[in-house]
């Protein structure tokens, strides 16, 4: 098989070192099998040539909290949607993921295993995905679409084949559910450990679960499958429930207090912030016909989302990007690293969040996240030099080469 051969751009490998001039990536099949100086390969003559022209070669960014499934809209759109109509626009999204530079995914909730399957036997392009399949709720909680009329509106179909509902009470239940969950073919488990902007009958800082049905939880996806779990977790005690519980992953984190960061800090628990979640409900209020509920929370807490946010960083809390896609429109993930550095990260410290740290956040780290022999040929090739203005990276036309296990998905070249 031909190989190829990524030159003439400044590489970001992943690490966090400082970028090399003067530098290639040579992939051959799905895997790279050399980084670095340009001089120190000896090309044979036949690699199929890929020029950087000057910008940056970057590992395939990671989005760890995504919702392929679907794009908010209106309670009156969805009423009137056919239910299979959800997996024609998936395949849309999906592509418009990768188009950003994003070539992994975990996914929150909503997508089953036949999209996964559709995109690894390449019926649809798409980034690499892990599935949580359907998030474990209380009822009444975060993910119960009871609404103040009574009725039941769930932002996704669910309790179809291959889509569990997620709705438990008590340790019995949470336990078969999550049990449902991995039948179903789960690879992390998702579950609303506080309440939510988008729901209608709780509050973020209200609690969900007790820490007995929590630990049942992290029990049964270490012990079957040795799945880890992550918690939409935004209220200080639901957070500190969720990490004692031995959680993997806490998703958004709005209210975080000392307490909860020493805790992370003392367990290993990563931070999934999706600060653009909260900006994009404010953002696109109006033209998606987010509730009156949604919008105010989102006002109330997206200052303290970012007070959190920079609080966990400044302490050392390993933090992993996600956005929460599917809140907001797919494939403007890359907006993220922005606000990431206006939190305070570095640039050079959201690109290996949302690389490295976000690669090992999946399990993932001996495959993807960093741009070095023996890993998939996940790469991107970008315009400029986004150290010098992250900010640019929210612009797709900025993107203008991505790799997928050495597929090249995407050139928009001049």
């Amino acid at each position: 098989m031909t190989k190829t051969i990524i030159r003439n751009g400044l590489l970001i490998d992943g690490n966090g070192g400082e970028p090399k001039k003067d530098s290639v990536v040579v992939v051959d099949g799905k895997e790279i099998v050399y980084v670095g100086a340009e001089a120190s390969y000896s090309a044979t003559g036949d690699e199929t040539e890929v020029d950087a022209q000057g910008g940056t070669i970057l590992p395939g960014i990671i989005d760890t909290h995504v919702h392929m499934m679907m794009e908010f809209s209106p309670i009156a759109e969805r009423l009137e949607t056919p239910f299979s109509f959800m997996y024609y626009k998936a395949a849309k999204y999906l592509e418009s993921t990768l188009d950003a530079g994003v070539t992994s995914v975990r996914d929150a909730l909503g997508t089953d295993l036949g999209v996964k399957k559709a995109v690894e036997d390449g019926l649809i392009s798409g980034p690499r995905l892990q599935l949580s399949i359907n998030a474990l709720t209380i009822t009444g909680g975060h993910g119960d679409g009871y609404t103040v009329s009574g009725s039941v509106q769930d932002l996704l179909p669910s309790d179809y084949p291959g889509m569990p509902n997620g709705k438990c009470d008590g340790v019995e239940e949470v336990r078969k559910k999550t049990r449902e969950m991995l039948r179903a073919g789960a690879e992390v488990i998702k579950v609303h450990a506080t309440g939510g902007v988008l729901s209608a009958t709780d509050h973020p800082e209200f609690t969900q679960f007790s820490q007995e049905e929590l630990e049942t939880i992290v029990e049964e996806g270490r012990f079957r499958k040795g799945v880890k779990v992550m918690a939409h977790a935004q209220g200080a005690e639901g957070i500190k429930n969720a990490v004692r519980a031995g959680i993997h992953s806490i998703e958004h984190g709005i209210f975080l207090d000392d307490e909860a960061i020493e805790l992370m800090l003392e367990n290993g628990t990563y931070l999934v912030p999706t600060l653009l979640a909260p900006v994009a409900v404010l953002e696109t209020a109006d033209e998606k016909g987010m509730p009156d509920s949604a919008v105010q929370k989102s006002k109330e807490v997206i200052e303290q989302h970012k007070a959190s946010f920079t609080k966990a960083y400044n302490a050392g809390v390993k933090i992993a990007m996600g956005t929460d896609a599917g809140v907001m429109k797919h494939g403007t993930n890359l907006r993220e690293l922005g606000l990431m550095a206006d939190g305070g990260m570095t640039p050079m410290e959201t690109i290996v969040a949302s690389t490295k740290t976000a690669a090992e956040c999946l399990g993932w780290e001996d495959k993807v996240g960093t741009l070095e022999a023996g890993k998939l040929a996940d790469i991107i090739v970008v315009k400029g030099n986004p150290l010098e203005d992250i900010n640019s990276l929210a612009d797709n036309d900025t993107v203008q080469v991505v790799l997928k296990d050495g597929k090249v998905e995407k050139n928009i070249q001049d």
